[in-house]
């Protein structure tokens, strides 16, 4: 049912106060649809949340944007609080929590059951952006001394409450991980055969310290829809399921966009978050940016007698600096998505820089060319550039060259520089590139027209 269907059948349903018909109707609907649902009628999502059977409520409610949760979230009766904080799983639960107020909190752990209480305080207590937070303690684990009868007969028994049952878990008498087989692999052998028989000890698991990016690149790197977390012992803890990696991963690129941008990352959606935070998010930026461009000046200031003597070259400036800018933002641009997808990493340095110094002349000699036809042309139509117009041509035209290369080399090794650094590579954000190319683009510039208008126009 599209949207418009599904928003006219429940307006008129509204308008009929039915409630059992209204918890039929949003009972029958795709989980999906009702988060659409919450999304258009904000004012109805309270209603909508306390109106469907728990187990769909809480699926629903696990998919929609953290301000939506908190607004439902305080609007709940308690009652109906306790049941959807109960019934959401634990990781899910763990991520809402950890975006609330302290004092909220501890309201809301008093209203789970002992043992979610104890599961949820346990997962607050990793680190924050660590595997330990994404985890979820509802798994199918199992023996090495127990037969596929025996494994069937496990998942039949504990398998309607776990994550997901794609994946079994093998452990010993510690709890230590020894392996993970997938369930086709028990289901198409002998019921008599060990669990033993069918271990390769090829396991792939994740700490639960770990950083939830390394997490993303494990899932990419080995196609699981699951993977095993561990302690330092290598006791098994949980398991994260691609589910929750997929909204790791969506928010990781919203931060790195942002970064790019040139402001910090946002916690909420735009819309959401207050005008002062938005305010401090963008001005720290704005403040770095503004005194490197005062950096400028002070070396167009270094160079105020040669634009003085010729003042057709201060008529280029924005040219030369924004094409140095532009070219060490394209740079740092691919450096960054490619760092982000694990195309590339430090080790790679050299072969970035071969290969940026390759682009860099080819997009330097095309700009420079560029330029010198133009001033060639002009000459033609204008007298601006009098009868040192070649001159003046193959200073824009060097310039170019120059300043590209250069902006190609500053914007693709910085990021590399500042993960060697051990700082976040997006930081190294387009406007931080371009203002550092202005100040270097200006020295290049008026560097290559002093060699070359000197004894001439200078």
């Amino acid at each position: 049912m599209s949207l418009e269907l599904l928003s006219q059948e429940f307006e008129h349903l509204l308008e009929t106060g039915d409630s059992q018909e209204i918890r039929q109707f949003l009972d029958d609907q795709n989980i999906s649809d009702i988060a659409e649902l919450v999304y258009e009628y904000p004012e109805q999502e309270t209603k909508i949340i306390a109106g469907m059977a728990v187990h769909r409520a809480a699926g629903v409610f696990k998919i929609l944007e953290f301000p939506e949760q908190q607004r439902i979230i305080q609007t709940l009766p308690p009652g109906k609080t306790a049941e959807l904080l109960n019934e959401l799983p634990a990781d899910d639960r763990t991520s809402l929590l950890e975006e609330l107020p302290s004092n909220v909190v501890r309201e809301l752990i008093k209203l789970l059951d002992p043992e979610e209480r104890k599961v949820t305080l346990s997962l607050l207590g990793y680190p924050e952006n660590s595997v330990g937070r994404l985890m979820t303690p509802d798994y199918v684990y199992v023996y090495e001394d127990n037969t596929i009868a025996e494994v069937l007969d496990i998942i039949r028994r504990v398998g309607k409450n776990s994550e997901t049952i794609d994946v079994i878990y093998v452990i010993n008498d510690k709890g230590e991980l020894l392996d993970d087989i997938r369930i086709r692999e028990f289901i198409l052998n002998k019921p008599d055969m060990l669990v033993s028989e069918l271990m390769d000890e090829r396991v792939i698991s994740l700490n639960a310290f770990d950083d939830q990016e390394l997490a993303n690149e494990a899932f990419k790197m080995n196609n699981r829809v699951a993977l095993p977390v561990v302690s330092n012992s290598n006791k098994l803890l949980g398991i994260v399921t691609i589910d929750d990696i997929l909204w790791v991963a969506s928010e990781e690129f919203s931060e790195d966009m942002q970064k790019i941008g040139g402001t910090a990352a946002l916690e909420l959606p735009y819309l959401d978050i207050s005008l002062f935070s938005l305010f401090k998010k963008r001005v720290v930026w704005l403040m770095v940016l503004f005194i490197g461009e005062l950096i400028t000046i002070s070396a167009m200031r270094r160079f105020e007698d040669e634009i003085a003597k010729v003042v057709v070259l201060a008529t280029f400036i924005p040219l030369i600096i924004s094409s140095g800018g532009n070219s060490g933002s394209q740079a740092a641009t691919l450096i960054i998505q490619a760092m982000a997808l694990s195309e590339l990493s430090i080790r790679d340095w050299w072969r970035i820089m071969r290969r940026e110094i390759l682009s860099g002349l080819l997009l330097g000699a095309t700009l420079g060319l560029m330029g010198i036809i133009v001033i060639f042309i002009w000459h033609f139509f204008s007298d601006t550039f009098g009868a040192y117009y070649l001159s003046i041509a193959f200073t824009v035209g060097f310039s170019l060259m120059g300043v590209v290369l250069w902006g190609t080399l500053v914007g693709s090794m910085l990021p590399l520089i500042m993960k060697r650094l051990g700082a976040d590579p997006a930081a190294s954000s387009t406007p931080f590139v371009a203002t550092l190319v202005d100040v270097t683009g200006l020295i290049i510039y008026f560097s290559v027209a002093f060699s070359i208008l000197t004894g001439k126009l200078l």
